[in-house]
Parts: structure tokens; sequence; C-alpha cells
């Protein structure tokens, strides 16, 4: 579950916000912050995973304020100003989306912070874990379907979409392979062909240029035969 609070002095900002994060099941709403002090104040008793941030604001701007922040918690950016996307992406906010911005790009915003969530996170011991039971959305036709990562077999690129094969169904979305790539962790996922990506977890055996998951057989390519012979070693 992805904890979050809206920071936006725009009330209809923040019923856009939570309205579309209802329809997400993984996320967890917290506080409505209408600016930055009361944002630094839910923030110093609290602790929580993902802030909605707007930029235009009294008293502290949204970027004066994230500069503030030791250890700022993921931030996706919502503003209608285009011109700070730079010095936003320089502060690491995972996406920046300008208002009016509709559910699916909005979508898109939560699967990357869903992605960073499903990447190892860092012990003081310096040994590496993975969260269990993450999910993506993934969009088909008119559908958003929710995906268990652990689930998904493979992705295949297959013309202007891409084949999500899980364990249980093949879902196609119209994305690049690449873009989808970027959804998934790249410890639990390895591109071995142009057209390929798949699970580690779920490979059963590499047998020449052919991985073999399941049922499925899938092409090693001449340039991403390093890729799969790091698992060998």
């Amino acid at each position: 579950m992805i904890t979050y609070i809206i920071i936006d002095d725009e009330h209809i900002a923040h019923d856009i916000i939570k309205g579309y994060c209802d329809m997400l099941p993984n996320l967890e709403f917290k506080a409505d912050c209408y600016d930055a002090i009361e944002a630094i104040d839910y923030l110093s008793k609290h602790d929580i995973d993902l802030i909605f941030l707007d930029l235009n604001m009294p008293k502290l701007k949204g970027f004066q304020f994230l500069k503030t922040l030791s250890s700022p918690p993921k931030v996706i950016v919502t503003t209608a100003y285009s011109e700070f996307a730079i010095e936003g992406y320089e502060l690491n906010v995972v996406d920046y989306l300008l208002k009016p911005f509709s559910f699916e790009r909005f979508l898109s915003a939560v699967n990357k912070v869903t992605s960073l969530n499903t990447s190892t996170i860092r012990k003081d011991n310096k040994e590496t874990i993975k969260p269990e039971g993450q999910h993506i959305f993934l969009k088909q036709n008119n559908s958003h379907i929710q995906v268990d990562v652990d689930d998904i077999l493979f992705i295949e690129a297959s013309g202007n979409y891409t084949k999500v094969v899980t364990s249980n169904e093949t879902i196609s979305i119209r994305e690049k392979i690449s873009d989808t790539i970027q959804l998934l962790s790249e410890n639990d996922f390895l591109q071995v062909h142009k057209s390929f990506a798949v699970a580690k977890k779920h490979i059963v055996s590499i047998e020449g240029n052919r991985i073999f998951i399941g049922d499925y057989m899938v092409p090693i390519g001449k340039l991403y035969k390093a890729n799969v012979n790091q698992l060998l070693k």
C-alpha cells in the first residue's frame, strides 16, 4: 500500500487527485495540505510514501518546500506550469503532470511509483530485499487491468503493441516495450532480445540461444547475449 498526501492550494485539485486515487486500490490517502507550511508540520509527525505537489503556492513555493526536506518521499508534481519541469527532474521527482491531466496520464505516473517500490530496498547491512505483492495497472483497450508483478513471465514487442504474458493470461497494451520495461524492476527482469524481456525468477532453463519459461520459448538476441551470460556466472 502506498500512502500519500496532497499539497495544493486549490480545493478542486484535491478533489480531482483524490478521485483518481480512489480508483486505485494500492493508494491510501493520509492528509490534505493547502500550503507547504501545513505539509512540513504533517511530515514532521508522520511518514508517508508519496506527495502530490503543486508548485505555485502561497508562503513557500513547491520546489522551495521540496528543498527543505532532508529525506523527501517520492514526489509527483501537479502544476499548470511546464517551464519548471527541468528543475523538477533535477530534484528527482517521479513525474511531472501538467494540469489538466487525464486519468490515463495520472495512472502512468503512479505506475512509476509502483515500479520504484518493486526495486530493491537497501537495509543498513546493505542486504537487498524486494517487497512482496506489488502490482501495476496495464491499459488494454478501455480497461485498466491490475497485474501482480510476480505473475509476469515475460513481455514481448508485437508491432505497435507489447504483450505482457503472465502465468494466467496475455495482456496486449499499446505501449513500446522500452516503456513497459521501465515499469519493472531491473533486478527482476532482463531484456534478452530487442523484442523480449523475461522475469529471471521464472526461467526454467537456458539452452543455446533460447530461454524456456513454462511452456514458452524466448529467443536470445546476439546483442543481448552478454546480459544472459551474467546470469550464468
